[in-house]
């Protein structure tokens, strides 16, 4: 590896949050995010409305990430941006931007995959100890639930994956049915904490042993609810924490149960989890008790890591600019990105 020390300055906007960081080899400077809270009105991310917000926030916010970094764009060797997956409203404002910046500051260009971004968010030096290859990866986030066997940096395979909603998705269609407002995964995990997780009991799907499936989840609950309001109007406020408890583990369960089936298949029993839904404390302790129970090794990221931010880009930056991996001026944003066609 080159001596020389590298700045990179990454972006990300793929959804609804603007984010800008600046790492220095592989150790963050700074991590600016800008939240909307525009869309909480809505139950949800409106597209239209990201994309202008990102518009709003895109330049006060890598602006912020040079001067907490105490750095000025001179000093860039690169600017790392999202490619996709994501919302092509919004990918669009950061790969514009990004690609102007570039070519304004005549420095490489570098396109990250979002989804790798939030896998090799382990790899940011905090001092912490790091997978070693290969290690199996649980990406669970609003939008994507995978299970990725990392055997290298740039060596990513997908071995399942949803087949229809994500976990993220299923956290927060459940808290919408249960009256909670939006983002409400981070409410049922409050929750959660206070309720009996087996109190109400949900079916799992059935399907591929490292497929997922969280479409039937919402309907088995609407049926529970509906069928115990008529018989006790207030049967949602009555068993609020009993409800998120038992909603929290069953999701918990259909994810764990399909890391186990992928140790059983590879033999792989260095497991990390990636991704929004991986800031939920169930998940966390879960995997945790496993790494006792099971004798894994579990990787869980910092919780500013798990959700979109502009570090995990950087850090894939970083290492495709030690493989020379630029992309050129011509790259266009990709609303479905897979891991592998990086």
């Amino acid at each position: 590896m080159s001596q020389k020390s590298i700045t990179i300055l990454g972006i990300e906007s793929s959804c609804d949050d603007t984010s800008a960081a600046v790492i220095e080899n592989a150790k963050i400077q700074s991590n600016i995010v800008a939240n909307q809270e525009v869309h909480q009105s809505f139950g949800g991310v409106v597209p239209e409305l990201a994309s202008r917000a990102h518009q709003q926030n895109i330049v006060p916010v890598v602006n912020e990430a040079l001067k907490i970094a105490n750095i000025s764009k001179d000093q860039l060797d690169a600017i790392a941006f999202t490619r996709g997956p994501g919302l092509m409203g919004s990918l669009l404002v950061g790969t514009s931007f990004a690609k102007s910046f570039a070519l304004a500051l005549d420095i490489p260009l570098i396109e990250v995959n979002h989804m790798q971004g939030h896998i090799m968010a382990h790899f940011i030096d905090e001092g912490q100890k790091m997978p070693d290859f290969p290690f199996l990866c649980l990406t669970v986030s609003g939008g994507h639930t995978q299970i990725v066997k990392v055997s290298g940096l740039f060596d990513l395979q997908i071995l399942g994956e949803t087949i229809d909603d994500a976990a993220g998705e299923a956290f927060d269609k459940s808290a919408k049915i249960l009256g909670l407002p939006y983002p409400g995964g981070p409410l049922i995990d409050k929750y959660a904490k206070q309720g009996n997780p087996h109190k109400f009991k949900f079916t799992k799907p059935k399907v591929d042993e490292l497929s997922f499936s969280f479409s039937g989840l919402k309907s088995n609950i609407i049926q529970l609810i509906q069928r115990e309001e008529k018989k006790e109007p207030d049967f949602i406020k009555n068993n609020l924490v009993d409800l998120c408890a038992s909603i929290q583990y069953t999701i918990i369960s259909i994810l764990l149960e399909k890391i186990e089936n992928a140790v059983k298949k590879t033999a792989i029993t260095q497991i990390a989890i990636a991704g929004g839904v991986s800031a939920n404390s169930g998940l966390r302790q879960a995997l945790l008790d496993r790494e006792k129970s099971h004798q894994w090794q579990v990787y869980i990221p910092k919780f500013e890591y798990c959700t979109d931010n502009a570090a995990m880009i950087a850090i894939v930056g970083y290492y495709k600019y030690l493989d020379e991996a630029f992309s050129n001026s011509s790259t266009t944003p990709k609303a479905r990105f897979k891991i592998g066609s990086l």
